[in-house]
């Protein structure tokens, strides 16, 4: 099938990647003719709001995707007259503005940090005067990778919050959640409900059975990993043993996201990302943070880890094809993000278990180059960790 992809970054490069090998072959549409992905399908150069430019992109497609989750869905409109668009335009419109997205988790028995709108100056003092701080002003759209954000400490910087990223954009005001580390939740629900679990956690079946859920409907759930973001930027993904994933947690994360895809027909991949904070009574909670309605960062160790990656499970599902497995195929592994600068690749190479990812960028601060997965035992995964540490492009912590 010809699967055409709105977006051509790293994302649409090893989701092809992933697709070819099902037999798959892909078209990229983005604006930029140095997009990573023209090295796995065709790319053509065009804007997201052209209709004519969209019109010659969907010709012969089978289904149609996305990358990222700032599409216009103006252009997934558009081409939904011809031909099938997946995950759906239902979440992706959700996702696409924090303060929908907070109403969707309270929705599905998620808890949002506290949160209000704000659309002017006055607003902006009240909410803060209500809220307390710190606290974290946002865009509501377009944010990603800490962008998009400003960080008020005291009622001195309510000015300067407004006049970075104020003026005629409205904004959501968030209360500064402590937490005791991140942790996120990819899952693939399949086309007409045929799909594999993971195996993992209490109470679930083992590798390789039919996780259905509710209703039958099939979703492969991804073991959560547990990362670390630096200047807003994911820079480590660790996943299985050395994770510290409470297993009460990843059920009810698991229930959430279930009711959520089930609720709006959602097809493909899906993360959530959270927080987890420690509760009085000493137990652990979580607070969701946000959606994102594709593939995403915090699963790239399972091209290596998984069974089947999300990347491959993403593919299957949009085709009609039955998931993979989402069970890890070592104990640990690990997704180490390069950032700003590449390392020399026979650094990489003579760590044990490490496979090098580069996404054909050219460096520049803050922009992800490449990533590199580790896989093995607990051990194996932290010995090669500690090997990576200071090689350029890599915060390790």
């Amino acid at each position: 099938m010809l699967i055409g992809v709105l977006g051509g970054g790293q994302l649409g490069m090893m989701t092809a990647q992933a697709g070819v090998k099902l037999g798959h072959t892909f078209r990229f549409l983005d604006s930029a003719p140095d997009s990573p992905a023209r090295v796995a399908g065709e790319l053509q150069v065009g804007d997201f709001t052209d209709t004519d430019a969209l019109r010659r992109f969907a010709r012969g497609l089978g289904v149609v995707t996305w990358e990222f989750e700032n599409v216009p869905c103006s252009a997934v409109q558009v081409l939904s007259r011809s031909v099938t668009a997946y995950p759906g335009i239902a979440l992706l419109e959700i996702a696409q503005d924090r303060l929908s997205e907070k109403t969707a988790f309270r929705e599905i028995g998620l808890a949002p940090a506290r949160h209000l709108p704000v659309s002017s100056l006055h607003d902006l003092r009240d909410a803060v005067s209500d809220m307390g701080v710190p606290c974290i002003l946002k865009t509501r759209r377009m944010g990603y990778d800490g962008k998009g954000q400003f960080l008020i400490r005291s009622r001195d910087d309510i000015d300067t919050a407004w006049k970075e990223i104020g003026q005629s954009q409205e904004l959501i005001l968030e209360g500064f959640v402590e937490f005791e580390r991140e942790v996120s939740l990819i899952a693939c629900r399949a086309k007409g409900g045929a799909g594999v679990g993971t195996g993992l956690g209490a109470g679930a079946r083992s590798a390789g059975d039919v996780e259905r859920g509710s209703g039958g409907r099939g979703i492969a759930f991804y073991p959560m990993p547990t990362n670390v973001h630096r200047a807003g930027i994911l820079r480590v993904s660790r996943v299985g043993e050395g994770a510290e994933i409470e297993p009460e947690l990843e059920h009810a994360a698991r229930a959430a996201v279930e009711k959520l895809m089930v609720g709006m027909d959602y097809v493909g991949v899906l993360t959530v990302e959270f927080f987890v904070v420690k509760k009085l009574d000493g137990g652990r909670a979580l607070i969701a943070n946000e959606m994102a309605p594709r593939v995403h960062n915090s699963g790239h160790w399972s091209i290596e880890g998984s069974h089947a990656s999300q990347f491959e499970n993403h593919c299957r599902a949009i085709t009609g094809m039955e998931l993979g497995s989402a069970a890890l195929v070592h104990p640990a592994a690990a997704m180490v993000n390069i950032v700003g600068a590449a390392p020399r690749a026979e650094d990489v190479q003579r760590v044990p278990g490490a496979y090098l990812h580069l996404y054909g960028k050219e460096p520049r601060e803050g922009r992800k180059l490449g990533h590199i997965t580790l896989v093995g035992s607990r051990e194996q995964v932290e010995s090669g960790l500690s090997s990576l540490r200071g090689i350029p492009g890599t915060v390790i912590e």
